[in-house]
C-alpha cells in the first residue's frame, strides 16, 4: 500500500528545510550554528519521513471507519516508531539544543528570522512529540485491534 505524509506535514518540512538551508548560508555564528542544527536534523527528518509520519496519510480514512487488509503494511512503521521512540526524542532535545544557541547567536546578529525560524522548528518538534508519533503509534495499534478482529 502506498502511503503519503499528509500534504501540510510534507510543506511543513520542506519549508523548514529551506529556511535552514538560507540560514546554513550565513555568515558568523548564525551560519555556524545553522550548520550544527542542519547536521542533526537531517537524519532525524529522514527517519520522520522513512515511518513516523507516512502512517499519518490515512488517519483520516480510519476516522471514517475505513480498514482494509493491506493497511497492515503500515504496521511495520508504527512499529519501528514504538521502538524507535526514545531515540527520536533524544534527537529532539539535540535538536532544540543546537535552536537555542542558532536562536541566540540571530539575536546577537540582528538575524530575526532565524530567531523565528528556531521557535517554528521547536514548536514543529513538540508537535510532533505531543500529537503526531502518539497518533501514528495509536494508528497501529488501532489498526492491529481491528485486522485481527
Amino acid at each position: 500500500m502506498q502511503l503519503n505524509i499528509p500534504a501540510p506535514l510534507k510543506a511543513e518540512h520542506e519549508e523548514l528545510h529551506a529556511v535552514l538551508v538560507k540560514a546554513t548560508k550565513e555568515a558568523g555564528d548564525t551560519g555556524k550554528a545553522a550548520r550544527s542544527v542542519a547536521e542533526i536534523l537531517h537524519p532525524h527528518f529522514v527517519k520522520e519521513e522513512e515511518y513516523a509520519l507516512p502512517p499519518l496519510g490515512i488517519l483520516s480514512r480510519l476516522s471514517q471507519g475505513e480498514v482494509r487488509p493491506e493497511m497492515k503494511s503500515v504496521l511495520a512503521m508504527t512499529d519501528k516508531l514504538k521502538r524507535d521512540l526514545p531515540q527520536m526524542l533524544e534527537e529532539h532535545r539535540a535538536i532544540v539544543n543546537a535552536l537555542e544557541k542558532l536562536a541566540d547567536a540571530a539575536r546577537k546578529e540582528g538575524k530575526t528570522e532565524y530567531v523565528n525560524f528556531s521557535r517554528d522548528l521547536t514548536l514543529h518538534a513538540q508537535t510532533e512529540e505531543e500529537v503526531l508519533y502518539p497518533a501514528a503509534i495509536l494508528i497501529g495499534e488501532y489498526l492491529r485491534v481491528k485486522l485481527t478482529s
